[in-house]
């Protein structure tokens, strides 16, 4: 690290501190980016700061600027500014040697991508020229600078690695041995150097050492980390052994030197299949193997005018799909292989002339200057007659921009790759990506990161991939992250994830951004579909049904089903097993942050309202099929299995109306929920929900949903046995009920009360309480109150032997068990009077699937 000043080149005013170089470079790799105090204090001292870190830190900052003063007199001092939380360094690109490699950099990878190999070459060596050794070498590294080294020393090698590729593009394979014998030995397990050998010493005619290389590669990593050389080499290994002579390169494909090439026609270029302007294949791509052996079917068996169509999610890898498929298929179309990116800049797609101008100058096809949209049309479709070749059209953004490009005649081929599917073309054929599966996620991300990281940590590897939603751009970010990092965990990585707050923006490194094709999707699609995606994030991870998504929508079922199908087209959205919808994992985090800062406090909560009442209309409509009664409104929904399949969206819709303050929302809703939590026993679930209903009918005012969640609560406590929290709330839930006049859960909570103190053996009370209970109620408005009181006056008398007495209260629970057309009560009545008629036995079955022994040990009774 070298500052040169006005006193010329050479004069280096280098600061000397360590503590003030670590300054400098912290400010120079995030040069004309604000770094805040904590980053630069955490930079300094990490986990152990000083107490007047802040202080010292200023001093630093006076001392930098008295140094950029010394070597700009005239505005030094205004580089370096305050701008909170931090410091800005302001310098132009051309200043700072890591701009000008980033610039040059960008531009070599692009002129590769574009088949210009000699501007790629000569771009990539000049950046490879800036570097002087590892960066910052002379500088104490925090955790930020030790990312900022580890990032851009992968920049570098990636720099060497496109420059190699361009040489041997140039056919500069004989130069290049020496070189890529001595790379192979510095860095013995950078299997990409080891391919270019190979590829160098074969093109060479030495085929023999360019198996030996491969052989001893393959004995290294056996030894050392007892792995096999990735599936790209082993494929180039396949492919020299046969003696294949699509390796061979004949003809640079060069635009420098595809420029001798004049006229309206240019003769077949030979050698297509090494020569062609495809990019390298993806030295980690792995998996997917259905989905490759569609992609090579339907080109095998292509008619005249079709095309494979990749369609999915963005960062689904349909990219990386196509260009494996293209490299697996050179042999059927020896006329050439040509990858376009049809939007080489976001939001900026090619015009169909500009792209086939492009294609004709990769085939050293030059039009005269102003050539018409026709002219350019005839001549391209007159490079595809009679020919076999193969297009790899990238990022499609609509018909129009396709229908000139694709080929009309046999024997030529296209694959597009779309997030939306150009359905509108004829002889599409479509192949639809998803997510991975586990096992091909986990193999990207040990092909990636490396075997051993995946061995180390399999549970925690396992989890960082679901974070990930198993996408395969996200999954190469993370392996990215950790290869960079190496003193990060799989597990530290994890927790850094969880948090869906801040999982997009930790889902980036260097180029690799997992978050921003996901937001231009989203930013691509109408706004009425925006919208709904939002709208979306209020409901939980997993599949949902029309019915929840026309709820937070506020749509008819027919407008909903527009929106779906729209999301679906625009793959922001996918179809679940079923009838259902799934909204994949990182989009539906983007989903919960585009929510938050684009929508408005009162539509959420109109949203959320209309969710909680949308789940209330169906927990009722599944209780009314249960129980024969004749359910109102919308078809409902199917009860078997219905809470189990919905218990965490419901807690979930629970907890965001009482965060959003819709109280009386939460309260309908918890009260809809009350007798499938019992049934399903779902404690965890009901004392949530439950608790929230209380605060929420208590600062709603609504004193009648206060008693009966107290209530529940009590039986809840109750069934877990802890007594004294049972009579507590049952004990408050009677003052309220006696204040407020409802008789119907009065009489619940003194059943509530008679049964603990039944449990306390303590009979007498007992009896007392059921006596209040029967009577709070007379002329009973609730058939399920007076079932409960009947239940526990039953109850009574079977444990003092009068059993006539019990079989009559059972016989009327019967009856109003059929009244309330609940078959589980009913159910129940009639086991219980079996019991009543038999005798009891050890275990009785005091409440529906709660069972208690006969005659329990008397206990304390707790003070109600």
């Amino acid at each position: 690290m070298e500052i040169e000043g006005s006193a010329g080149p050479g004069v280096s005013h280098t600061p000397q501190a360590a503590k003030l170089r670590a300054v400098l470079g912290t400010l120079l790799v995030r040069a004309n980016q604000v770094v805040s105090v904590d980053s630069l204090v955490t930079e300094l001292w990490q986990d152990e700061p000083p107490r007047t870190a802040t202080s010292t830190l200023h001093v630093y900052v006076s001392q930098l600027r008295k140094l950029l003063d010394t070597v700009d007199p005239a505005r030094g001092r205004e580089l370096l500014r305050t701008q909170p939380p931090g410091y800005r360094l302001s310098l132009a690109p051309d200043l700072l040697d890591l701009s000008v490699f980033e610039e040059l950099h960008r531009l070599g990878r692009e002129a590769l991508a574009d088949g210009r190999y000699h501007s790629a070459a000569d771009l990539q060596r000049r950046a490879i020229a800036l570097w002087r050794g590892p960066l910052l070498s002379d500088t104490p590294h925090g955790p930020l600078l030790e990312g900022a080294a580890a990032q851009l020393a992968e920049a570098g090698a990636a720099a060497l690695d496109q420059r190699i590729r361009a040489d041997l593009e140039l056919g500069r394979h004989h130069e290049l041995i020496a070189e890529l014998r001595s790379l192979a030995t510095e860095h013995p397990l950078r299997e990409e150097l080891h391919g270019h050998l190979m590829l160098a010493l074969y093109r060479a005619g030495r085929q023999a050492e360019a198996l030996q290389s491969f052989a001893g590669l393959r004995k290294l990593l056996v030894a050392e980390l007892a792995v096999e050389p990735g599936p790209p080499l082993q494929r180039l290994h396949r492919r020299i052994l046969a003696g294949d002579p699509g390796l061979l390169l004949t003809a640079a494909g060069d635009e420098d030197l595809a420029a001798a090439r004049t006229g309206a026609e240019a003769a077949r270029p030979p050698g297509g299949v090494a020569g062609g302007v495809l990019p390298p294949a993806d030295p980690v791509f792995t998996g997917r193997d259905t989905a490759l052996a569609r992609v090579e079917e339907l080109l095998r068996n292509a008619p005249a005018g079709s095309f494979v169509a990749v369609a999915g999610q963005p960062g689904v890898g349909k990219t990386a799909l196509a260009l494996e498929a293209a490299h697996r298929s050179g042999p059927a179309f020896p006329d050439g292989r040509l990858f376009l990116d049809l939007q080489p800049e976001p939001g900026r797609p090619l015009p169909a002339t500009k792209a086939i101008s492009t294609l004709l100058r990769r085939r050293g096809v030059r039009l005269a200057h102003g050539a018409g949209a026709g002219e350019l049309r005839d001549a391209w479709q007159e490079q595809l007659t009679d020919r076999q070749l193969l297009l790899v059209l990238d990022n499609a953004d609509s018909e129009a921009q396709l229908r000139p490009l694709l080929p009309t005649t046999a024997g030529s081929s296209a694959i597009v790759t779309a997030r939306r599917l150009p359905a509108g073309l004829g002889g599409v054929r479509p192949v639809l990506l998803d997510a991975l599966d586990p096992e091909e996620a986990r193999l990207l991300f040990a092909a990636a990161a490396g075997p051993e990281r995946e061995a180390a940590e399999p549970a925690a590897v396992r989890e960082l991939l679901e974070l990930c939603g198993r996408l395969p751009l996200a999954v190469r970010v993370v392996a990215a992250q950790l290869t960079a990092r190496p003193h990060w965990s799989v597990a530290s990585l994890v927790d850094r994830l969880r948090d869906e707050r801040f999982r997009l923006g930790e889902l980036q490194i260097g180029e690799l951004d997992a978050r921003a094709p996901l937001l231009r999707a989203y930013q691509d699609a109408r706004p009425e579909l925006r919208q709904a995606f939002r709208l979306l994030g209020l409901l939980p991870a997993g599949p949902f049904g029309r019915a929840a998504a026309g709820a937070v929508f506020g749509l008819s079922p027919a407008g909903t089903a527009r929106l779906l199908d729209g999301l679906v087209d625009d793959r922001l959205l996918v179809t679940a097993d079923g009838a259902g919808y799934r909204v994949p994992e990182l989009l539906r985090v983007l989903a919960v942050e585009r929510l938050t800062e684009e929508e408005g406090p009162q539509d959420i909560g109109d949203a959320i309202e209309r969710l909680c009442a949308e789940y209330a209309r169906a927990a009722e409509q599944v209780v009314a099929v249960l129980t024969h009664a004749r359910p109102c409104g919308d078809e409902p929904p199917e009860p078997a299995g219905w809470f189990t399949r919905e218990r965490d969206a419901l807690v979930r819709a629970v907890r965001q109306a009482h965060e959003a303050g819709r109280l009386e929302a939460a309260v309908r809703l918890v009260a809809a929920l009350d007798g499938h939590l019992e049934t399903h026993a779902a404690w965890d679930a009901w004392a949530e929900t439950h608790a929230l209903a209380l605060d929420a009918a208590r600062r709603g005012g609504d004193r009648g949903a206060e008693v009966r969640t107290l209530r529940s609560l009590g039986d809840l406590a109750w069934q877990q046995r802890r007594l004294e929290e049972a009579g507590e709330h049952y004990g408050l839930a009677r003052r309220i009920a006696e204040e407020t006049g409802h008789r119907a859960e009065l009489s619940r909570a003194l059943v509530g009360l008679a049964e603990l103190r039944t449990d306390a053996g303590d009979g007498v009370a007992a009896e007392r309480l059921l006596a209040a209970a029967l009577a709070a109620d007379p002329e009973p408005a609730d058939p399920r109150a007076r079932f409960d009181v009947l239940r526990a006056l039953g109850f009574h008398a079977l444990a003092a032997g009068d059993r006539a007495g019990a079989r009559a209260r059972f016989t009327v629970c019967l009856d109003l068990a059929r009244t309330l057309h609940d078959r589980r009560l009913e159910s129940f009545a009639r086991r219980v009077l079996r019991t009543a008629r038999s005798g009891p036995g050890h275990r009785l079955e005091v409440r529906p699937g709660v069972w208690r022994l006969h005659e329990p040990r008397p206990q304390p009774a707790p003070a109600f």
